[in-house]
């Protein structure tokens, strides 16, 4: 690494550092009957953007607060890949081992992002039941809920999508449809995002489907990948959810060069495929980081948009979350 990155990754790491003292979160507490979730131990501190040199955010985007999310070594509560929001404040999310994890969302009078708490975790399970235990069955990548409530998750490795049923009530995978694409084994349907009954798919190294079940269910290809796959140090779609406006979607884009350098963009995709102007971009000296996740709600007439960073239990990287609010 240069002499310059080296310093710019200090200066962003010990701002992150200073910008706020950790705090236990808020507990989940199971009630009623014996439940398959399991509360886990999770501290969080609140974060800024680092350093303005690294931020680029459009004159319609204003920062709406930021935590970064403090673990046990073993906690389930790492390698988080993708993000979407349940209910008022809750949160789901899935890690690349197989754990599905949810928590809520909290807010100070502002509106502002200051912590997450309530933070509960389960394994998944393969088609008959047996609870996930090996990587290549349990790296998963995305997520989403469909209009009729079923939770929807894909994975690479042995590349699918499941269908676990509804949140609150999950059952055995079924297996959905995909996109017929010869993707590689760690370059796989990184992105799902749904709309009604139908889902988007996004490829790592590029390509986007539009999929619907029934008894003609397919995927349709609405951007053809391209044909040189996008490399690492690549701005590649990690996560997407649509816009609450029913308009398009929004996407997060995620660049690494090794050891440190890790970038992000935020950006808008049409109904084509297509992708917008940059509406936020994050480098070093920022805080920044490996986000994979983005969700997207209404919030005071504006657009509010999380963006979920995913450590891969690397002591370089970290479990943020970042809040942004864009005008119309």
């Amino acid at each position: 690494m240069n002499r310059r990155l080296y310093l710019a990754a200090l200066s962003c790491l010990a701002l992150a550092a200073c910008a706020g003292a950790a705090i236990t979160s808020q507990p989940w507490l199971q009630t009623g009957t014996a439940s398959p979730w399991q509360s886990a131990e999770v501290d969080t501190r609140t974060i800024g953007l680092g350093l303005p040199l690294g931020s680029r955010l459009a004159d319609d985007v204003r920062f709406a607060g930021g935590v970064q999310v403090l673990t046990p070594t073993l906690s389930p509560v790492r390698s988080l890949s993708d993000l979407k929001l349940v209910g008022e404040d809750g949160f789901v999310t899935v890690s690349d081992k197989g754990e599905l994890v949810r928590g809520r969302i909290e807010l100070d009078a502002a509106g502002q992002l200051v912590g997450l708490g309530q933070w509960r975790s389960r394994r998944l399970t393969l088609a008959d039941g047996r609870p996930i235990t090996e990587k290549i069955d349990g790296d998963a990548e995305g997520l989403t809920i469909l209009e009729n409530g079923d939770l929807l998750i894909s994975f690479e490795g042995h590349h699918r999508i499941w269908n676990y049923g509804p949140l609150d009530n999950m059952r055995l995978p079924v297996s959905m449809v995909r996109p017929v694409w010869p993707f590689d084994s760690n370059e796989g349907i990184e992105a799902l995002a749904s709309h009604t009954n139908r889902w988007r798919v996004a490829g790592e190294a590029g390509g986007v489907w539009d999929c619907q079940s029934g008894a003609s269910g397919t995927c349709t290809l609405v951007r053809m990948p391209p044909s040189e796959p996008l490399k690492v140090n690549n701005y590649r779609t990690t996560g997407m959810d649509r816009d609450p406006d029913g308009q398009g979607w929004w996407v997060v884009q995620r660049a690494y060069t090794p050891p440190m350098d890790m970038r992000a963009r935020v950006r808008r995709m049409d109904e084509d495929g297509a992708l917008g102007p940059v509406l936020v971009e994050l480098k070093l000296p920022a805080t920044t980081d490996n986000f994979e996740g983005i969700a997207a709600t209404k919030r005071d007439g504006k657009t509010r948009l999380y963006i979920l960073s995913d450590d891969n239990e690397n002591p370089l990287q970290r479990t943020l979350m970042l809040a942004f609010d864009v005008t119309p």
